[in-house]
């Protein structure tokens, strides 16, 4: 296994192994390097220190609030230097759960710094997600705001801190109250005077990480309903996400980014922090997704690109058609999770004048296809982007054969960007993987005519809703738990904005529950709004196959046909 020594030894039990001869060939090719993404943000904040390096916007204010480079780096050293006063080893794990705002980016920069792990975590999750997260990446410090958008995070975190063993800090951000077994960020991190001496400093030195170490743990949805936590080495997601799409997108340090996903979210924490930041860009952040704001705020901050779900493209699309924007700066919009209907593609260039760039990949593999920028509408429309050259995808059929161009079977992927396995779940990590070392995406897709890659479904059992990944699973197992739902089958069906929605197909046991009941019911057991079905379907039986589990493509099929649902199949 090629892989230099992680300083926290506890990784290497999860790593999976780097084909020696396939790594060399990484390094002469520059698709892994020494340099890591802590890297290049300290050197672009040494050549820039004045420039802006994050602006955010944050609901019920007006001015946004802006951090230079040369701030973000001298925050980065002293929040750093806070953790390693906090006892904070190579070996741990810290969970960032905040809204975006330069807060999240010198957190997780700050992590890296102390040579630790960052696990951000979607602001929308609550405590039935973090429980389990929290447990598995034994996380030993956690960082929450005291309340946003109405939810207590302050409180949440107190409880999930008394039943975490590892977790021996919390830091609650701008708390206006005190909450036991917490701590304020404020008074922790910006309370002194933030100068460090030149023993820390050579201490953090030491511990900067090397580009084969974990740079990201990140949790993923899948089909067990359990979350997957996935590790990333700075090589693998250097080589997958940023050489990717700064390459598609032509990408320099004078463009400016914006990121609406939350940074709790790969998308977010990569294309939204690590890939700007890394480059020397701007990058602008809004707290609450705001498309009124974010089109006023295009030509007075220069935004040039982002990277996003289908669904905010939609929303920018009807609210630029309403009330017409002049702007001249937003060149490129790279879009994941839905395919890109041609229609769309064109309203993104006639009203804003912006190519949009189709991708595909998933948190395992980096970005495997994507268009260049300034592609055609037709070829946009035809696919989902062309095979990155340094990444290997293939299309198989069951029996693992090699299907013909145009001929549907499951993705499989293999390359430098590829993940560096699941942390603690070794035998999730090796079932992921063929026998002959490719890893299979779950998706099903074809070859078009034109060599490009259409994804067309998946064999996982995901449901991906505005760009976010929701297994089934795992709502399933929380609506088994009302007590007139006798069995459920969670399914998606199409929506023109968001891309996919969430339905329960339930056989009652007794009354019938309705919508409302299963929403209560998984509000009350601490289940993400996001999970929560947006369509009840109730059936006296479920469609199976004779080895009596559901056929799900066949309540999926009926949905869209809009017939009776849940019976034949």
């Amino acid at each position: 296994m090629r892989m230099r020594q992680h300083k926290g030894a506890v990784f290497e039990s999860s790593l999976r192994p780097f084909n020696a001869d396939d790594v060399a060939k990484f390094e002469v090719a520059n698709l892994w390097r020494e340099e890591t993404f802590l890297d290049d943000f300290l050197v672009a904040a040494g050549r820039h220190p004045d420039k802006a390096a994050v602006v955010s916007y944050s609901k019920g204010t007006v001015l946004p609030n802006t951090v230079t480079y040369g701030q973000l780096a001298a925050l980065v050293d002293r929040f750093a230097a806070q953790l390693l006063e906090l006892g904070v080893q190579p070996s741990d794990v810290v969970t960032i759960q905040v809204p975006n705002g330069w807060e999240g980016a010198a957190l997780a920069l700050a992590t890296m710094r102390v040579g630790a792990v960052p696990n951000p975590i979607p602001i929308i999750y609550r405590e039935r997600e973090l429980r389990f997260m929290l447990a598995h990446a034994g996380t030993k410090v956690l960082f929450v705001p005291e309340e946003f958008r109405g939810y207590d995070y302050a409180t949440m975190a107190q409880g999930l801190k008394a039943e975490t063993p590892t977790l021996e800090h919390v830091f609650v951000l701008n708390a206006s109250r005190e909450t036991p077994g917490c701590s304020s960020f404020e008074e922790t991190f910006l309370g002194s005077s933030g100068q460090i001496d030149a023993e820390v400093s050579e201490a953090l030195d030491r511990r900067r990480p090397g580009s084969d170490d974990i740079a990201m743990l990140v949790f993923t949805s899948g089909t067990t309903g359990t979350p997957k936590a996935a590790m990333h080495t700075y090589n693998t997601a250097w080589s997958g996400y940023h050489r990717v799409v700064t390459r598609a997108l032509e990408l320099t340090g004078d463009d400016v980014a914006f990121m609406a996903s939350t940074l709790g979210h790969l998308t977010g924490f990569i294309h939204g922090m690590l890939v700007p930041l890394s480059t020397g860009q701007k990058i602008v952040y809004q707290d609450v997704w705001d498309v009124e704001g974010l089109l006023d705020t295009i030509a007075v901050e220069g935004i040039t690109w982002t990277l996003s779900a289908t669904t905010f493209a939609l929303d920018m699309i009807e609210t630029q058609k309403q009330r017409p924007r002049t702007q001249q700066t937003f060149r490129a919009f790279a879009c994941g999770g839905a395919a890109i209907p041609a229609s769309l593609a064109e309203s993104m260039h006639e009203l804003f004048g912006t190519s949009l760039v189709s991708l595909w990949g998933c948190s395992e593999t980096g970005i495997a296809s994507i268009h260049q920028l300034g592609a055609d509408v037709h070829t946009l429309g035809a696919s989902d982007g062309f095979r990155v050259p340094w990444q290997d995808v293939r299309i198989v059929d069951e029996h693992g054969q090699a299907v013909l161009t145009g001929v549907t079977g499951s993705l499989q992927v293999r390359g430098p960007s590829v993940f560096a396995g699941y942390y603690k779940q070794p035998e999730l990590t090796a079932a992921a993987f063929t026998a002959d070392g490719w890893f299979d995406t779950g998706d099903l897709g074809r070859i078009t005519p034109d060599g490009g890659i259409r994804v067309e479904g998946r064999t996982k059992d995901i449901i991906i809703r505005g760009g976010q990944n929701i297994s089934a699973v795992e709502i399933e197992n929380a609506l088994f738990s009302h007590e007139h739902v006798q069995e459920a089958a969670v399914v998606a069906y199409p929506d023109e904005r968001l891309g996919e929605r969430v339905c329960a197909v339930v056989v009652p046991a007794g009354p019938a529950p309705t919508l409302d009941d299963l929403v209560k019911h998984l509000e009350k057991v601490g289940m993400s709004k996001q999970f929560w079905p947006q369509k009840l379907v109730v059936t006296q039986s479920l469609p199976r196959t004779p080895s009596g589990k559901i056929k799900k493509f066949v309540l999926t099929d009926q949905l869209a046909q809009g017939g009776p649902v849940g019976v034949g199949g």
